[in-house]
């Protein structure tokens, strides 16, 4: 395992199975690393007015390449027009679903050629087959699931991959559907899901519930309350029965493709300036693009 990399292992069903930096890592069930010491910091002297630390502007992009092989929207072209998209928009995050685990490779090489002198961080969860026990597969053979691309300054910074299983799955369906979250160098923490596209809907709307409501503010606070931003292909919708907003928690911003993607932010953070990106027919769903302003003042000390 790179020594700068931590795969925290919680109560949610883990997989520990984690692509970082690239490279395919497999974790063995292992309890968290104890939180690092903190450092000394400098009071300030009675003459100096204390500042809030400047806010941090990210740029991020939410894609479903529906590259399995094995659905009715897959053509073949989707991680072509994804690097496509990762070339001239230069996002900062990058959160995948419905991709093989090549596929994250691939893109990885893209991100790191547009963020130079930044090392790059790929997480990788596959979804679970129930029948199997296994990972689901793509057509190709490879493991199928979500993804996020990011970058940190050095390849020592420190930074700990989070994923699992929503406890709550189709029994129809042998997929069981999964979730991702990379701390991304102590400045936010940056998720994916793909949430049940089956049983009316309402299989996604409890996997959502548990996720916003439960699992990622735990993640957060045991990350030092970190700002939190997921973005996805929840298949549910604004405005329908059931309705994604239903999910979103007092206070968190969200933004959508109109549709089913969704960019959904904790109050630390300003979404703004939606951009839908055309895949040109290479998959079912839009580029979803937004700018993420956290306002570092608003974390607790």
């Amino acid at each position: 395992m790179h020594p700068g990399v931590r795969v925290a292992a919680r109560s949610y069903r883990f997989l520990r199975r984690t692509l970082v930096v690239g490279c395919l890592l497999t974790a063995a069930a292992v309890p968290a690393a104890p939180p690092a010491a903190p450092q000394a910091v400098r009071p300030a002297a009675p003459t100096e007015t204390a500042k809030a630390p400047p806010a941090t502007v990210l740029r991020m992009l939410q894609m479903n390449l529906c590259n399995s092989g094995r659905a009715a929207c897959y053509t073949g072209r989707a991680r072509a027009r994804a690097a496509e998209v990762i070339t001239a928009e230069t996002p900062d995050v990058v959160t995948l679903n419905e991709i093989c685990a090549n596929d994250l490779t691939v893109l990885s090489r893209v991100f790191q050629t547009v963020h130079p002198g930044r090392t790059v961080v790929a997480a990788f969860q596959a979804a679970g087959d129930r029948p199997s026990g296994n990972d689901t597969r793509c057509r190709n053979g490879q493991r199928f699931g979500i993804g996020v691309l990011t970058h940190v300054p050095a390849s020592a910074t420190p930074r700990t991959v989070y994923a699992g299983t929503h406890p709550t799955q189709d029994p129809a369906d042998p997929e069981e559907r999964a979730w991702l979250c990379v701390d991304v160098d102590g400045v936010v923490l940056a998720c994916t899901t793909h949430l049940s596209a089956s049983g009316g809907y309402r299989i996604a709307l409890t996997q959502c519930d548990h996720l916003l409501d439960a699992v990622l503010p735990t993640i957060s606070r045991q990350a030092g309350h970190l700002p939190t931003v997921l973005g996805g292909d929840l298949n549910l919708r604004a405005g329908h029965n059931p309705d994604v907003r239903s999910c979103i928690p007092p206070g968190h911003q969200r933004l959508d493709d109109g549709r089913l993607q969704h960019i959904t932010a904790t109050p630390d953070i300003t979404l703004c300036c939606r951009t839908l990106v055309p895949m040109h027919e290479a998959t079912d769903h839009p580029g979803l693009l937004a700018t993420l302003t956290i306002d570092h003042s608003r974390r607790p000390a």
